[in-house]
């Protein structure tokens, strides 16, 4: 589950680790109290307005603007709340902005200049561990830092047992060329940073930038936050923090149905019981000649009102020009199935508007076959992978 820029700060924060404050507005009237709260309580006279959506480049879509005043946060805010940002991370329709964050001005002179670093926790699939990743080149998009000057990205292993190492944390202050008081800061930081991406059960952490201010204190002046969504039962007040708004409102109606569905952007529609069998169904689709529109997994029971309601989040779709049912009847039998799909394609109508290829293999295959040639209906039986491919390849080119 990804979070928004502020909720991700507020999360740091309770683990103690040094953020950039900063206050949530969704108007441009709460933007200015926002603004005059925060002179209050940090003294700040300029602010930074940062639209709160799920996608990283904000600032280069016109997301992320300085206010040196309270008319230009009025101004500032008036824009962005309601904008369609479009950002690299973003289609090209964008995301409609609904709130914006109201932040402290963290760039005010000093002894020393600003510096800004890169940093992200995660978890490393090869080696099974969470590692630290870091860089000098904060502020820029680290595919780019990899692709241009990967020497300056460097990482750091933790052990599960172990955990993060004191020396480890000096090790990554030392790489980001730190000394002083920076450098015990920065110590500090990583330690603290590192006991929130574990206690807070998150898959990714991205602070992009980290910073070191003039007067040598480290804090996250972004924050881009993944949380495990399996791990949300142990966290019910993060659970809350989900922005269904964010998100594509079809994968949000299949959760709410207990679907495993991922919308893409291909021309068939498959509808499988199984991950490992999902992923084999969208290579043969490709193979075929299609592309896949979407993963759907409807999982163990495949009943009626479940393959109806599958069928009606796949026919929400209007790129999808065919379906692939492909069902292995392990635990479920494939005669059961075959009559959710018949009662399915009966209950919905005229509704169902493209061809289905029907392919189930397993326990009672044959009967299911049976079933579906004699139903009347105009779903198109297979048995083998080759035969299902065949036929959704002569759907896509009669």
């Amino acid at each position: 589950m990804n979070l928004h820029e502020y909720q991700g700060k507020e999360i740091l924060n309770s683990f103690g680790v040094r953020i950039q404050r900063g206050i949530v507005a969704s108007n441009h009237k709460e933007a200015v109290d926002a603004a005059k709260q925060l002179t209050a309580e940090t003294g700040t006279s300029w602010y930074v307005v940062k639209a709160q959506v799920h996608a990283g480049g904000r600032g280069k879509g016109g997301g992320v603007k300085l206010a040196k005043n309270l008319q230009e946060v009025e101004s500032i805010a008036n824009d962005i709340i309601g904008m369609m940002l479009i950002t690299p991370q973003t289609s090209a329709e964008g995301k409609k902005v609904h709130q914006v964050l109201i932040a402290e001005d963290v760039y005010y002179p000093g002894d020393s200049e600003p510096e800004e670093y890169y940093m992200s926790v995660l978890l490393n699939r090869n080696t099974g561990r969470n590692m630290i990743m870091y860089s000098t080149e904060g502020g820029m998009d680290i595919e780019t830092v990899a692709e241009e000057t990967p020497h300056l990205i460097f990482t750091e292993e933790i052990d599960p047992a172990m955990g993060l190492l004191p020396f480890q944390a000096r090790k990554i202050a030392f790489n980001l060329g730190l000394s002083g008081g920076a450098f015990k800061e920065m110590t500090k930081f990583v330690s603290a940073l590192y006991t929130a991406y574990i206690k807070s059960d998150s898959s990714m952490f991205e602070i992009n930038p980290v910073l070191k201010t003039s007067d040598d204190k480290i804090l996250a002046v972004d924050a881009k936050v993944t949380l495990d969504d399996n791990a949300l039962f142990r966290h019910k007040d993060y659970a809350q923090l989900r922005d269904l708004r964010e998100e594509n409102p079809i994968e949000v109606e299949a959760n709410a149905a207990g679907l495993n569905y991922v919308d893409l952007d291909g021309n068939v529609g498959c509808m499988v019981n199984g991950a490992g069998l999902a992923m084999g169904t969208m290579d043969l689709i490709k193979q075929a000649g299609g592309d896949p529109a979407n993963f759907l997994d409807v999982g163990g029971t495949a009943d009626a009102q479940r393959v109806e309601t599958a069928f009606g989040i796949i026919l929400k779709d209007t790129n999808v020009k065919a379906i692939l049912v492909n069902i292995f009847g392990g635990i479920v039998r494939c005669d059961r199935v075959a009559q959710g799909v018949v009662d399915a394609y009966k209950n919905m109508g005229d509704k169902i508007n493209v061809p289905i290829i029907c392919r189930l293999q397993g326990t009672n295959a044959k009967e299911a076959k049976e079933l579906i040639d004699n139903s009347g209906m105009e779903i198109i039986s297979a048995t083998e992978f080759q035969e299902a491919a065949d036929k959704v390849q002569e759907v896509l080119t009669a």
